[in-house]
């Protein structure tokens, strides 16, 4: 089955050579970009679409969601919005309501949010465990996320439920815990905060993981100054996500180290916190990656439209700078380069913008710019 797009008024591709080409078209064959060019150059296809003069970009990448949980926690964000701090200990709240839930019905939740994203124009997405904090509603998170991804994460460590102290807990999650949820994972994670895990203890989960198979990703200096980016690239994680609060030894580590700085600004809307610089990571050469943390306590959002326009506006990033944070960054951020490009061998994951160009995807914010999606080829119903 094949594909074409013609009348292309802005292509986005992120090749290096014409990162962004203009009066394109576009050949899909088995799912992935078997062809650029002129739009008056487009061979015929099986289908054809007729883009209408309106923009292409790659599928966005969301690198960081919690997308498998049940409850809701509107009345603390009623509560910050009044002036109530954001803790770290909200979490708990949603523990409880998703042990109360069986398997079928968080698979029926998740699916849902997996949906909205998709119809923003999310076409690869890592989904997290963290809301059961016990053996086996950590594994069937796991499971759940299994079957909606190839991007799961092992987050066992996300805080200490009630009634464990830190060290015997950290026992559970890199030992039976983690011997039932790492086959269902790619990667482990853990929330290195004040109110959550200290550094020795977040290492001891990283290695363990990282012994069981997993590759590590790290919750960073979210609420504060602390260690979890430098364990980050000491460890050579694939991402610090957050990075509200950097030292310049920071920034400067996550620069020599490769490691993605993942952005979530998202959080910071819904926690009131300040954003974070992402202009002084962009101009000390760090790689940047935006993401939803889609979650019930701090960041309910499915929109990566909406992450790009706050990292335009509160942020300091270009329209084009956050575009590429939300699909190459991404894809950076989970170690692939498959996606997040159109380049021709890509897969074809794309977005059909109602608009002429990417600009406006910040320029219109809250405005559902995304008119069709393919994924690896195949156009969403």
């Amino acid at each position: 089955m094949s594909v074409a797009i013609a009348n292309i008024g802005e292509l986005v591709t992120w090749e290096p050579d014409q990162p962004i080409r203009h009066g394109a078209g576009l050949v899909v064959e088995d799912g992935r970009v078997a062809w650029l060019g002129p739009s008056s150059a487009t061979p015929a296809a099986d289908e054809r679409i007729d883009a209408g003069g309106g923009a292409v970009v790659p599928g966005f990448v969301d690198s960081h969601t919690h997308l498998v949980f049940a409850g809701d926690r509107a009345a603390e964000f009623a509560a910050r919005m009044a002036g109530q701090r954001y803790e770290a200990g909200g979490i708990r709240t949603t523990v409880v309501a998703t042990r109360e839930a069986g398997e079928a019905e968080l698979r029926k939740l998740a699916r849902h949010r997996l949906a909205e994203l998709h119809a923003q124009g999310t076409t690869t997405v890592e989904i997290k465990s963290g809301y059961g904090l016990d053996v086996a509603t950590e594994e069937t998170l796991l499971r759940v996320a299994s079957g909606l991804t190839a991007e799961t994460t092992y987050l066992g460590a996300h805080v200490v439920p009630d009634g464990w102290t830190a060290d015997a807990y950290v026992d559970l999650v890199t030992g039976e815990m983690l011997t039932r949820c790492a086959p269902l994972a790619r990667w482990v994670d853990v929330f290195c905060e004040t109110g959550a895990f200290d550094a020795d203890q977040a290492r001891t989960v990283l290695e363990a993981g990282m012994a069981a198979g997993l590759q590590p990703r790290v919750h960073a200096n979210q609420l504060g100054h602390g260690p979890g980016v430098q364990l980050a690239c000491e460890l050579g994680a694939a991402a610090a996500d957050h990075c509200t609060y950097l030292t310049d030894a920071d920034v400067s580590a996550l620069a020599d180290s490769g490691v993605v700085a993942g952005l979530l600004p998202g959080v910071e809307f819904s926690t009131k916190h300040p954003y974070p610089d992402a202009r002084r990571l962009r101009d000390a050469g760090v790689r940047i990656a935006l993401a939803t943390d889609c979650n019930p306590g701090t960041s309910y959002t499915s929109s990566m439209p909406f992450c790009i326009a706050l990292a335009v506006r509160e942020m300091g990033l270009t329209p084009e700078e956050a575009l590429r944070a939300a699909t190459r960054g991404g894809a950076e951020s989970l170690r692939r380069d498959d996606v997040g490009q159109l380049g021709v061998g890509a897969r074809a994951d794309l977005v059909l913008l109602d608009a002429p160009s990417h600009v406006h995807l910040a320029y219109r914010p809250g405005v559902p710019l995304v008119k069709r999606v393919l994924s690896s080829g195949v156009l969403s119903t």
